[in-house]
């Protein structure tokens, strides 16, 4: 991106964590617990997220024993979970910008470790699900090769050790709080990326707090820069959604006077947790009026606070009339920034409307005007 923002600091390494920050393993964790609670009667609700975000295994399980009022140990439940968690490391996602950044960094020859609060094998395990991550790591350290976990400096003092740097040269990038707690106890800089969502204002501690890995700035750190930004806008892997149009908040265009065609969530959970809040931009296919641009923002909406997720479409172009129950196909080719809150209602509007030319001017490039004869977009009606 063009704007120029302060070094921050000098840092020669980066230490990163794996789950939830290179990795999707929320989702996983969420469905395997699911299943092993229902045999206790239990519904598994999320509720626990926060608490084992960053936790060892055992601090984990030993949470959600406490929590739910088991009548297993924690010995027992981390044993009868385990397999199950392990059946299905294969299927974990890449968390969006974690290639990217894997193969910037090793392709520039930054130094990189990886500490995590798993057991050495495990992480071994899912690093072997993701080709060229396992040789790009200089160092990789599990949580049972220190003295203690997570939030102690032990394990990220021993990946500085290992990869013969002084703490303080070092760049932590954490998810957790225990993560960031334990980067700052060793004295390093810490990025924090926090996974649960509208919990960024508990990581004050942290030097810098981003949305996503696509909104990690090495250059402010004295790092090489990412050269992938095109005219304000980052390429990534097209992903599609699609459904019919749905009534919104009645806010597009009484309140902010840009109409969008809202899609409905349900049934796409598990793919929006998948992608970062923030806003996309790509190619929209109306049933019955053709292929047009579109931007469209997937979040909280900090602005008008929404409890839940949601999928905001903005097609640019003016309609005579509403199309509500058409069915809208969406596909999703770049990304323009992350999710932020405003301090009026005319600067969010602004800012909606430079998001719209930025997605205007850029749909325009091969790069992405390609993806606008996508099969996907063509509906049969």
């Amino acid at each position: 991106m063009s704007t120029a923002r302060p070094l921050k600091k000098l840092v020669s390494c980066i230490i990163l964590d794996l789950d939830g920050t290179l990795l999707n393993t929320d989702g996983i964790v969420s469905e395997v617990l699911k299943v092993y609670l229902g045999k206790y009667g239990k519904q598994w609700d999320g509720r626990e997220v926060q608490k084992i975000a960053g936790k060892t295994p055992f601090e984990a399980a030993s949470a959600v024993v406490e929590d739910y009022g088991l009548s297993c140990t924690t010995n027992e439940l981390l044993s009868e979970i385990t397999p199950l968690f392990s059946n299905q490391w294969c299927n974990i996602k890449a968390l969006p910008g974690s290639n990217r950044l894997i193969k910037h960094l090793s392709g520039h020859r930054v130094p990189m470790a990886l500490a995590s609060n798993s057991p050495k094998e495990n992480i071994e395990t899912k690093l072997s699900f993701h080709q060229g991550w396992k040789e790009s790591f200089s160092v990789v350290i599990g949580v049972d090769e220190v003295g203690s976990g997570k939030p102690s400096p032990d394990i990220f003092l021993e990946a500085a050790k290992r990869l013969n740097v002084e703490p303080s040269s070092c760049l932590v990038i954490e998810d957790s709080i225990p993560g960031v707690t334990a980067g700052k106890a060793a004295g390093m800089e810490v990025v924090a990326v926090p996974s649960i969502p509208k919990q960024s204002n508990l990581y004050t501690s942290a030097d810098e707090v981003i949305n996503s890995l696509l909104d990690l700035r090495p250059e402010l750190w004295g790092l090489p820069p990412f050269q992938d930004w095109i005219k304000d806008t980052l390429p990534i892997e097209p992903w599609h959604i699609g459904g019919p149009v749905v009534k919104g908040f009645g806010r597009g265009s009484k309140v902010l006077g840009i109409p969008t065609a809202n899609l409905s969530t349900e049934g796409y959970a598990s793919l929006l947790s998948e992608h970062p809040s923030g806003v996309y931009f790509g190619w929209a296919g109306l049933s019955t009026r053709g292929v047009f641009k579109m931007v469209m923002s997937i979040g909280s909406n900090p602005y008008f606070n929404n409890t839940e997720k949601t999928i905001e479409p903005w097609l640019l172009h003016d309609f005579d009339e509403d199309f509500y129950g058409e069915e809208l196909h969406l596909i999703i080719v770049g990304y323009i920034r992350p999710e932020a809150n405003f301090s009026s209602l005319e600067s969010l509007i602004e800012r909606i409307h430079e998001d719209g030319r930025i997605a205007e001017e850029a749909l325009e490039l091969p790069l992405y005007s390609k993806y606008k004869d996508d099969s996907y977009l063509k509906i049969s009606t």
